[in-house]
């Protein structure tokens, strides 16, 4: 078995794990969302219409930047944004998108996640925000997802859910579950009203402060 072969492999396991782990802890439920790692010229994705308990390494999907998948099995409906996201984004090493319900309960009513906690800034900068709505695995939607993601590491996708991006699968996945906690902290808030908003330049230090967190753990993930 050839080097590839064997990395290839560890990459697929670990994209059935993440899946797996984003179904237990209620970030997707049944066929909802998709999970891919950039390999090679292209990028390893979750099939479409596969619920993760049902998915082995030989499901997952190898797609090159143009968009031309390998093997039976068809890439998530979509793979656009995740394309475009390695395209568009060398840093990026993993994609994950989720339907969480409190990701989504924002994203219905278009509404960003403003910088209400300091851990907005794990996000890449002062708030997470909202994409358009565009239809499912289109094109337009991989455009909004893009301009959303302008500086940012993790957006919502209104009426739909949220993206989140590593260097590795492990800091992906982390941070689409931060997300999720984060949306729910501001629904809660706003439930008693209008959360009081930390400024640019707290927010601004942040960022800073989060460029360099976690390196250790970044370092030693898939």
């Amino acid at each position: 078995m050839s080097d590839d072969t064997i990395r290839s492999t560890g990459h697929r396991l670990a994209i059935v794990d993440a899946a797996l782990r984003m179904e237990r802890i209620g970030l997707n439920k049944g066929t909802a969302g998709n999970v891919s790692v950039r390999w090679k010229d292209g990028f390893l994705i979750t099939p479409s219409g596969m619920p993760p308990r049902s998915l082995k390494p030989d499901d997952i999907v190898y797609v090159d930047m143009d968009g031309v998948p390998a093997g039976s099995r068809k890439p998530s409906s979509e793979w656009r944004f995740h394309r475009d996201i390695y395209a568009g984004r060398p840093e990026t090493g993993a994609v994950g998108h989720a339907h969480p319900a409190f990701c989504v309960a924002l994203a219905v009513t278009h509404k960003a996640i403003p910088p209400y906690h300091y851990m907005v800034a794990k996000a890449g900068g002062r708030d997470i925000r909202c994409a358009p709505y565009a239809s499912f695995g289109t094109q337009e939607l991989s455009d909004h997802a893009m301009a959303a993601l302008v500086g940012r590491k993790a957006c919502l996708l209104a009426n739909h859910g949220m993206i989140a991006i590593g260097p590795v699968l492990d800091s992906a996945l982390s941070l689409a579950i931060e997300v999720e906690e984060l949306a729910e902290g501001y629904w809660r808030a706003l439930q008693i009203g209008e959360p009081v908003l930390l400024s640019d330049q707290e927010m601004e230090s942040m960022v800073e402060r989060f460029a360099s967190y976690g390196e250790n753990a970044q370092r030693g993930g898939v």
